[in-house]
């Protein structure tokens, strides 16, 4: 599944063409999928496709198709402080990008049938903690996986906010899945070859919509054990953290708020992505059409918009070319201002490292 959208040349680029495609519409979803690079998620040897819109599995490894996580993330409404399940959670890309929005007072959890990738999750997210400066511009819900059968979850466990299922779901479990959802959340899944929103409304009150037609390997059922008894998904309890980490939490937001205004004063880029240079505009070539009708031949140019603005088109583009910076010429490396400004606070080494959750630079 996939293919709807050009391949891309780095992560920027593939969200800039699922943006013109309109798979991502809101700035929060576009946000998330720009702090997460899609190729730390492949394994070395792939990652000259990562940025294209297709499906990849390796072994138990699976990526959907960009334009499907793209759908889903946007389906989701996603808000800071609620709860998400993921159903299926694989390498836990998605679940990393749905932390980004859901801040360090949601709930991220996911259900993986497979152990190994589990530990391959684990991993991932670790590389993403200890090294990407996208942690320090977010407030990240961190995810936790457990392993199991997501048709196998203890009836007492917690309903969540937001739930999303990443294998296809037959009718028969359609129950099941809305079980797992709470009042007014929202649950996404291939139902019957389409992905579906459904939006529980009232205790026993839906809204179903049908966003588009989509392809995916069903959940595989459950293996009784030899007692004939289901081995019940314990999912994780749900964390009450302690007052040292909401103090590390209000510290880092209160240094956030700090740059965010001096960079107001002063008119610069602060904890924001760092300005990407402007592909070159193309302009579209004059199409000439031939029609056939009745063994006649009618031949007529039909004009597009460009033809109407080809003065102002090239001018815009020579404007464009001149603020360009040379080719040769560097990008600036990005600077991570909390980190800086927190190394430069007149407090003990420790303390700032806690601060910093330990990262590398």
């Amino acid at each position: 599944m996939g293919g709807a959208v050009s391949a891309g040349e780095d992560n920027d680029e593939l969200i800039d063409n699922l943006k013109e495609a309109q798979y991502i519409r809101t700035e929060l979803v576009e946000q998330a999928f720009r702090a997460i690079d899609r190729a730390d998620y492949y394994l070395e040897e792939f990652k000259e496709n990562a940025y294209k819109d297709l499906a990849w599995k390796h072994g138990n490894i699976h990526l959907s198709a960009p334009c499907i996580y793209s759908e889903v993330m946007e389906a989701l409404d996603l808000q800071p402080g609620l709860s998400f399940l993921n159903l299926g959670s694989g390498t836990g890309y998605l679940s990393s990008m749905v932390g980004l929005i859901l801040g360090p007072f949601g709930v991220n959890h996911g259900v993986e049938l497979h152990s190994d990738v589990i530990e391959y999750a684990k991993q991932k997210l670790d590389f993403f903690i200890r090294t990407s400066d996208s942690f320090d511009k977010f407030d990240f819900c961190e995810p936790s996986f457990v392993t199991g059968n997501c048709l196998e979850i203890s009836p007492d466990c917690s309903q969540y906010d937001r739930v999303y299922c990443g294998a296809g779901v037959q009718k028969e479990h359609e129950e099941y899945m809305k079980s797992l959802l709470k009042v007014g959340g929202i649950l996404v899944m291939p139902l019957e070859e389409k992905l579906t929103k459904i939006t529980r409304t009232g205790p026993s009150a839906w809204e179903t919509k049908k966003i588009l037609a989509v392809s995916f390997a069903p959940l595989i059922q459950p293996c009784h054990s030899e007692s004939g008894k289901s081995r019940l998904v314990q999912l994780p309890p749900l964390a009450v953290r302690s007052l040292q980490d909401l103090a590390r939490i209000a510290i880092r937001g209160t240094i956030k708020k700090v740059i965010r205004q001096e960079t107001v004063s002063s008119g610069g880029n602060g904890l924001k992505n760092t300005p990407r240079a402007k592909r070159r505009r193309v302009r579209r070539r004059r199409m000439e059409t031939i029609v056939f009708l009745d063994k006649e031949v009618f031949a007529s140019r039909i004009s597009s918009p460009s033809d109407d603005n080809s003065c102002e088109d090239l001018e815009e583009e020579q404007r464009e070319e001149d603020r360009a910076p040379p080719p040769d010429a560097k990008p600036a490396r990005p600077v991570n201002f909390l980190r800086e400004k927190v190394l430069s606070l007149p407090l003990p080494d420790p303390l700032k490292y806690y601060l910093l959750y330990y990262r590398e630079k």
